[in-house]
């Protein structure tokens, strides 16, 4: 049986590791390579790394960050931020991440999907997509959730597996950071679609809200969260203690 991944994440704005609510209103939690390191020793599967404003300012990740964080940790790590060339890809991967998330760049030009899956495996690219719902249809959303790009979501998400993508994160903004729980519905509608592992993204409030997930929607393959880890809420042992204890399968 395959295990479920419990992935911490690190949104990283001017070097140091930020949270909001919604995508707004951030605030300043810690060191990145510190967080990075702690999560490292302390049973987290992955590391998710996103230096979240590289898009909406339109320039390239921070790499000397980057390489101090992928230098201190021992488990896989994934970046995001800014890719919106094989450039990119390059850059990152050379800096010690595993895999590369895209997310407005594969907006802007599909086609590096493909490129890159041809280039790095499929296993090496990430969609991420920030979803929102928008009248009652599911609509992605780019530059770090501030741009409505009118397309609807799952559709979305389906070609990008299609051209090469070989996982998928599901960032709900309407659950972000209110801590209520998972978008199961959202989730559901992209687990439905896609053959490639989903990682949840957005909405963790407690460890209940992990087994829900697991428990409701079988076909996701990771639950990923941000606050709850970096303010202490939640401990990564304890939680997937209570994963055991609930009869789905995680890395002790």
């Amino acid at each position: 049986m395959i295990t479920k991944r419990i992935i911490p994440c690190l949104d990283v704005r001017n070097g140091r590791v930020v949270k909001g609510v919604n995508f707004e209103g951030l605030s300043d939690v810690s060191s990145p390579v510190e967080l990075g390191k702690y999560y490292s020793e302390n049973g987290a599967d992955e590391l998710v790394f996103y230096d979240i404003t590289a898009s909406a300012e339109g320039r390239a990740l921070f790499t000397d960050i980057l390489r101090e964080v992928a230098k201190t940790i021992f488990i896989p790590l994934t970046v995001g931020g800014g890719i919106n060339t094989l450039d990119d890809f390059d850059r990152v991967l050379k800096c010690g991440a595993d895999k590369v998330s895209v997310n407005s760049g594969a907006i802007r030009n599909p086609e590096l999907i493909t490129q890159a899956a041809q280039k790095y495996g499929d296993q090496c690219v990430v969609i991420s997509a920030d979803v929102k719902r928008v009248d009652g249809v599911f609509r992605v959303f780019a530059k770090g959730g501030r741009e409505n790009t009118g397309m609807e979501a799952i559709s979305w998400i389906k070609s990008c597996v299609e051209r090469g993508a070989g996982e998928v994160v599901l960032n709900s903004i309407d659950t972000d950071g209110v801590k209520g729980g998972f978008d199961l519905e959202m989730l559901k509608a992209v687990s439905d679609v896609v053959n490639v592992p989903v990682i949840a993204s957005g909405g963790a409030g407690c460890i209940n809200d992990f087994v829900e997930l697991f428990h409701t929607l079988p076909k996701v393959d990771a639950g990923l969260a941000a606050s709850i880890f970096h303010f202490g809420e939640v401990e990564i042992p304890t939680l997937k203690k209570a994963l055991r204890e609930n009869n789905i399968n995680v890395r002790l």
